[in-house]
């Protein structure tokens, strides 16, 4: 396997920057339309651009590469794998399968069985209550992503390794029982500490991988693209029924507003017949106080009237 900065043409602190201007120099170099007439040489040269791109432009992934960069060139050989479990290392690239068909290099067939040894490699330390437990399989092109992908990443995005690593041992404790017991005791948790240093090690090489791997499954790409077309449906339905709210909360005040001027308009009237009632009641009123008072005034000088005519009378009779 090539280093990916290698391909690329890059130094190892290399920028985002430096990593998009090699990726496009080089795109545009190998790119398969450019060169027809050595298309299958071309092909794989872009395949490896493109890898060696995707990964190191992904923070997480080119952390992890980094980190074990010369394991996963190397392929791991050596000390690191004495216990004889799978090499995993060699998996971290696009270059370990060829397409995404069903034959037996396609990207299915080479991570399903990848997997299964995996598994069988746990199960053989499996206790008695993990024995019936069944590890959900990989799946193949056509598998359904509810039934099949979903389980499949949900059970390995959280592995933990059931090996017991025993053989990490600092101290083999069977060959050193004269030892007093509190130096064997010391002596386990050594021991213990060893251990779970290589489960946690074993636990983040496989987890990694899986992230590698979902990163790469075009089943995964399907499923996203379909969330984001329902995302980006329900967006339009909100908006339309949001717009549809709106129309109707304007309709509403719209009726609202014209029964309230109907309702002022008709109290409007309603005052206005009370004010002409009120004003012809007083004029009628005023007519009859009128006419009571010149009864009383022509009543009046009747009566002085009356009262003036005896003294003439008393003069005639003189």
């Amino acid at each position: 396997m090539k280093c990916h900065y290698e391909v690329l043409g890059v130094e190892l602190d290399a920028t985002d920057d430096d990593l998009k201007k090699a990726y496009r120099k080089l795109a545009l170099k190998w790119h398969p339309d450019k060169n027809l007439d050595n298309g299958e040489v071309a092909k794989k040269e872009f395949q490896l651009i493109q890898a060696a791109y995707e990964l190191l432009s992904d923070p997480q992934e080119r952390a992890w590469y980094d980190k074990h960069r010369d394991a996963i060139l190397l392929g791991a050989k050596g000390a690191e794998y004495q216990e004889n479990s799978v090499n995993v290392f060699e998996y971290f690239t696009s270059a370990c399968y060829s397409g995404f068909g069903e034959d037996d290099q396609s990207f299915y067939a080479v991570y399903r069985e990848l997997f299964n040894r995996i598994a069988a490699e746990d199960m053989e330390f499996a206790h008695d209550e993990d024995s019936d437990f069944e590890i959900p399989e990989f799946g193949s092109a056509t598998s359904d992503y509810d039934e099949i992908v979903r389980s499949f990443y949900a059970y390995w995005q959280s592995y933990c390794t059931l090996r017991p690593y025993s053989w990490v041992d600092k101290y083999k404790l069977d060959t050193l029982k004269e030892v007093p017991r509190r130096v064997q005791r010391l002596m386990e948790r050594d021991n213990k500490k060893l251990r779970d240093a290589a489960r946690k090690q074993r636990n983040e090489e496989i987890r990694a991988l899986v992230s590698f791997v979902r990163k790469r499954d075009p089943r995964v790409k399907a499923y996203i693209k379909l969330l984001e077309e329902k995302a980006a449906q329900n967006l339009i339905k909100t908006k339309m029924q949001q717009e549809r709210h709106r129309e109707e909360r304007r309709q509403l005040l719209e009726q609202t507003t014209a029964a309230r001027f109907a309702q002022m308009s008709d109290l409007e009237q309603q005052l206005k017949a009370i004010e002409a009632q009120y004003t012809s009641s007083g004029s009628s009123s005023y007519e009859d106080e009128s006419d009571d008072s010149n009864e009383e005034e022509n009543g009046d000088i009747d009566g002085e009237r009356n009262e003036e005519e005896p003294a003439e009378d008393d003069d005639d009779d003189l």
